[in-house]
């Protein structure tokens, strides 16, 4: 019998019919399910009362390795706030995508029933993926809190219109200061996110790299450098303005100036459940629209 935690960020009255047949899914096959209590709630809100008899958790403290999984329902972003409570915990994440894009929750909302009973007879792989550590110098119990990332950590100008000067150095050795209104360090499963949209390359997950990419950079040859992830990142910002933005996938938090954030890579892995044809090649050619070019018709698979 397969124990899953349920995790979602904002419910909407269109999500019911998918939550509700997530939920039927798995009853039909006798599996423990725990909800978070937040997303509960606000199911409980709307009237409706199916969630009502479920066990729930609330955070990271009520869960551990005894679950076989984590299910999320919502979009990428939905899974980057999801592995805020799991982090070493080694439980996988399958998410459901009721968002847009979703390159990393890749089972449709048309898909559950299919998906979540292939999940419960086992029929699926788990990747992992490399996460980013990032410490500062700041005694700051704010920014520790967002210490790991799945995505990127993001450096960014604070109520200002200049660009940013960002002095970077690899395993302690100057690199180049980079004048901009950013500086994205991602992983390769963040190359997808706010990196590709800044002219970053795409990097397949089970590569052992860093990417660096700059955000709109006033160097004309300043360009997104792919690194070893066993590279050690210093990164400080030049004192034009009082504190800037460091963002760690969807955590934001203002920081001072004058310190300094380094960079490496996490102790542990992100789990994320893939099943039957969903592998990464299939779901670049899906969401990048690549198969939409008509010359490619005679390029199909075989």
């Amino acid at each position: 019998m397969k124990k899953v935690a349920i995790f979602g960020q904002v419910y909407k009255d269109e999500h019911e019919e998918y939550l509700s047949t997530l939920i039927n899914t798995l009853n039909k096959a006798k599996a423990s399910i725990f909800i978070y209590k937040n997303y509960a709630l606000s199911v409980q809100k709307t009237g409706l009362t199916f969630t009502d008899t479920l066990a729930t958790y609330d955070g990271s403290t009520e869960l551990d390795s005894s679950f076989d999984a984590l299910i999320t329902l919502g979009g990428d972003g939905t899974i980057l706030r999801a592995f805020n409570q799991i982090e070493h915990l080694n439980i996988p994440i399958l998410g459901i995508n009721l968002g847009r894009l979703g390159f990393l929750a890749t089972v449709q909302k048309t898909e559950i029933t299919e998906a979540i009973t292939s999940f419960l007879n086992s029929e699926y792989t788990i990747d992992e993926r490399v996460m980013l550590k990032v410490e500062s110098n700041e005694d700051s119990t704010t920014f520790k809190d967002l210490g790991y990332a799945l995505n990127d950590l993001t450096i960014a100008k604070k109520d200002t219109t200049s660009m940013i000067g960002v002095d970077a150095y690899l395993n302690n050795e100057y690199l180049t200061t980079y004048w901009a209104d950013g500086l994205i360090i991602s992983t390769p499963t963040g190359s997808t996110g706010y990196s590709l949209s800044c002219q970053g390359p795409v990097m397949m997950p089970n590569t052992n790299n860093f990417l660096i990419t700059p955000v709109a950079p006033h160097n004309l040859s300043a360009r997104p450098i792919v690194i070893s992830d066993n590279t050690s990142i210093r990164l400080k910002v030049l004192k034009r303005e009082d504190q800037f933005l460091a963002s760690l996938d969807s955590s934001v938090t203002t920081m001072k100036v004058e310190t300094e954030l380094k960079v490496t890579k996490a102790h542990f892995t992100a789990k994320i459940i893939t099943l039957k044809d969903q592998d990464f090649i299939n779901t670049l050619r899906d969401k990048l629209l690549w198969g939409q070019d008509t010359r490619n018709k005679f390029g199909s698979k075989q």
